[in-house]
């Protein structure tokens, strides 16, 4: 690992978890869109999440530490039933098709992102401070 490695990983964890935010998110947004582009109800999103950061190095054999995304993908899940006849939306037995996005736990999903962010930039700071304290040092 590189004298800065500590920010490297940190780095990557904290675009990691924005983007995980992000698509919470729009979870949250479209938990009631019965349709969307495609004419379907909203799926849920979920980020894929691998170790290592890809990059030249990497290929040349030196593994580099930290998280990278590997995709946002739909979640096969059936979206839930709910009866309601008078929806323009609703199938010929009255049952209207919702997303299949639980906003509990969307929400849930939030805060461990939100936490996990945070003790990112913790460890960015701590690494910061590491640095600093070692400039001191030589001086």
């Amino acid at each position: 690992m590189s004298l800065f490695g500590a920010i490297g990983i940190s780095a990557s964890g904290m675009a990691a978890e924005r983007l995980r935010m992000d698509v919470t998110a729009d979870n949250l947004a479209n938990a009631d869109s019965t349709k969307g582009a495609n004419g379907q109800p909203y799926q849920r999103q979920e980020v894929v999440l691998a170790a290592g950061n890809p990059n030249f190095s990497e290929m040349l054999g030196q593994a580099q530490a930290g998280v990278r995304v590997d995709g946002i993908v739909s979640d096969p899940t059936p979206g839930r039933q709910v009866y309601d006849p008078t929806s323009p939306d609703a199938d010929a037995k009255g049952y209207v098709t919702m997303p299949n996005v639980s906003t509990v736990t969307e929400m849930t999903n939030l805060i461990t992102e939100s936490r996990s962010y945070e003790a990112d930039t913790q460890a960015l700071d701590a690494a910061k401070q590491l640095y600093l304290k070692t400039l001191d040092i030589l001086r």
